[in-house]
């Protein structure tokens, strides 16, 4: 568990490879960002990991371009996947992971009514040095429909 963005370089093959296996996915639900008025493609959001044993998922997101970054676009996606977790895939528990320096996502967890619920100590090398990883978590019971 964690963030892996940016740890490997992709290519044209490997994305092709990987929308190929997540359209055939039973534990993965990825889908599109994409912004109302221009219908232009600004991110990807997923429920990953899907354990319907123990009824929990990992989530993620990506806004990859900067300008579109602070407009809402992951609290509004993010609401609604984490809805559709609960209320359609009968998930208990959606967690997710982040560098501590990673103070956006930090923001959107909370904003998604996640709660911190862990650190990993420098779980991470990036740049140049160990940062950690800090873990957040939502459950069914504490996850508010109304403001979803």
């Amino acid at each position: 568990m964690g963030n892996s963005h940016h740890t490997f370089p992709n290519t044209k093959k490997a994305t092709i490879e990987y929308i190929s296996s997540v359209s055939s996915s039973r534990d993965a639900i990825v889908l599109t960002i994409v912004e109302n008025d221009t219908n232009r493609h600004v991110g990807n959001i997923s429920l990953q990991d899907i354990n319907l044993i123990y009824r929990s998922a990992e989530f993620a997101i990506i806004i990859g371009d900067k300008s579109s970054w602070g407009k809402g676009y992951g609290e509004e996606a993010g609401l609604l996947l984490m809805k559709h977790g609960f209320d359609n895939l009968n998930l208990h528990r959606i967690y997710c992971g982040t560098f501590e320096n990673n103070k956006g996502m930090q923001k959107l967890a909370e904003k998604l009514h996640m709660k911190p619920v862990g650190r990993q100590r420098q779980a991470a090398y990036k740049n140049g040095k160990y940062i950690d990883i800090l873990q957040y978590d939502v459950l069914r019971t504490e996850f508010d429909v109304k403001k979803a």
